[in-house]
């Protein structure tokens, strides 16, 4: 395999052989190919896609460059839930602890940010002491004694994933339907959980812009699943604005913590329970959607499932109690004049917090923990002339200051209230119902 032939199939448009594919990925896996000819062929793939085959075997060939998992013998179900990301998406914090306090074994696999997107490491090493790099046997000791256990790419579970999944981030690649594909798949089986869900977002803030857009990708990850034996669902669900009130590392730990606590904005909250009685019921602990859905409820507003977050917090290292991360300078945004928030632009809010420091712009970047947008006003809610939209938090207030225009621009707002968001908008399969 002559790497530049290799690339050079892609960018006209020819389909790779097996072989030809399983040797590239070795080559990443061990780093014989430098960075740039991995680039040129992700920028060729994204421009002229893949086949089904192709991308079946690209995600086989990167599930085998490492480890695969299996959970014999731990007593429960299996099961993990990927979202394809979006600006002030942590459900995957509050979501674990509940589908463990369902019954589930949750062995989660997670990413760094990409693009707009934060990433569920990057959020949990805000908090003090979090330890995301533990090796198989730490992961799968916390997993049977927790029911959950959150971690980053090892070099023994997908790591042929683990660098295309930074060079994606900085070569405008990401929105590529095999890429991502493979890129999830590979991970979740070689996690080994039996049941997975995937949150695919469309809108603004997210990689896939229109909701064809989502379904397409939606139906190619059941697909791919399915091929391989694990039983799949997916929500398609509204990007199009932020989630929740916070976009930031520490904020959004913040966040998950009082959703965790039976509290939390609402659309934090109804997601996460949407996710958790998906799981649960796919996975046969319940016979009844509308059930699993209680049963999530309870988990949240008994504090069931906040006690799990704490223990999986301290199994893995961090401190529960230590104060997390806060930003030097706050500075808030006002409403020009009054009235209703019709609509708060998530593409706009993720943009500006990566200018703040809350996300990367380069590989080898480390995002500021503290740095976001806090306080979010949400579709709906009634400002009055000169009150906040929004806080701007960063390391210094001229940082903050120097964005506050461009955050203002991000709200849309109307002299009579807005019709209520429509948080999910399809299930695929839909044999499911959405819920309220």
């Amino acid at each position: 395999m002559v790497p530049q032939w290799f690339i050079e199939e892609k960018r006209d448009g020819r389909e790779h052989a097996d072989e030809a594919l399983r040797a590239w990925v070795r080559g990443v896996t061990e780093g014989t190919l430098p960075d740039y000819q991995i680039a040129a062929w992700l920028m060729a793939v994204y421009l002229n896609g893949m086949t089904a085959r192709e991308t079946a075997t690209l995600t086989d060939a990167m599930m085998r460059s490492g480890r695969c998992l299996a959970w014999d013998g731990i007593g429960r179900p299996t099961a993990d839930k990927h979202s394809t990301g979006g600006v002030g998406d942590k459900i995957s914090l509050p979501l674990a602890p509940v589908c463990a306090a369902l019954g589930l074994a949750v062995p989660m696999i997670s990413g760094r940010g990409l693009g707009l997107t934060g990433g569920t490491l990057d959020k949990l090493e805000s908090i003090p002491g979090f330890n995301v790099r533990l090796g198989v046997g730490d992961f799968r000791r916390i997993v049977a004694e927790v029911g959950c256990c959150l971690i980053g790419q090892t070099d023994d579970l997908a790591p042929a994933d683990r660098r295309l999944y930074a060079l994606r981030d900085v070569t405008a690649t990401v929105p590529s339907v095999p890429l991502i594909v493979a890129s999830i798949m590979s991970k979740k089986l070689a996690e080994g959980a039996s049941t997975l869900l995937f949150d695919v977002k469309f809108g603004s803030g997210a990689f896939m812009g229109t909701l064809p857009q989502a379904k397409r990708l939606a139906e190619a990850l059941i697909a791919t699943g399915r091929r391989l034996g694990r039983t799949c669902r997916a929500l398609l669900t509204d990007m199009d604005q932020p989630l929740g009130r916070a976009v930031g590392n520490a904020l959004e730990v913040r966040e998950a913590r009082e959703t965790l606590a039976g509290a939390g904005p609402w659309d934090v909250r109804a997601l996460t329970i949407e996710e958790a009685a998906h799981l649960a019921h796919a996975a046969g602990r319940f016979s009844d959607l509308g059930a699993a859905r209680q049963a999530a409820a309870r988990a949240l507003d008994s504090g069931e499932a906040a006690a799990i977050f704490r223990r999986m917090t301290l199994a893995q290292g961090g401190d529960p109690d230590a104060p997390l991360p806060e930003a030097r300078a706050r500075v808030a945004v006002r409403a020009p004049c009054a009235g209703w928030v019709a609509h708060v632009d998530a593409k706009a809010i993720g943009r500006v917090a990566l200018a703040l420091g809350a996300g990367r712009q380069a590989v080898d970047e480390t995002p500021d923990p503290a740095a976001g947008v806090d306080g979010l006003l949400q579709q709906g809610e009634r400002v009055e002339a000169g009150a906040p939209l929004c806080v701007l938090c960063a390391d210094g207030e001229a940082r903050a200051s120097a964005l506050a225009e461009e955050a203002a621009k991000a709200f849309r707002l109307a002299d009579a209230p807005p019709p209520r968001r429509t948080l999910v908008a399809a299930t695929l399969p839909d044999a499911f119902p959405v819920g309220p």
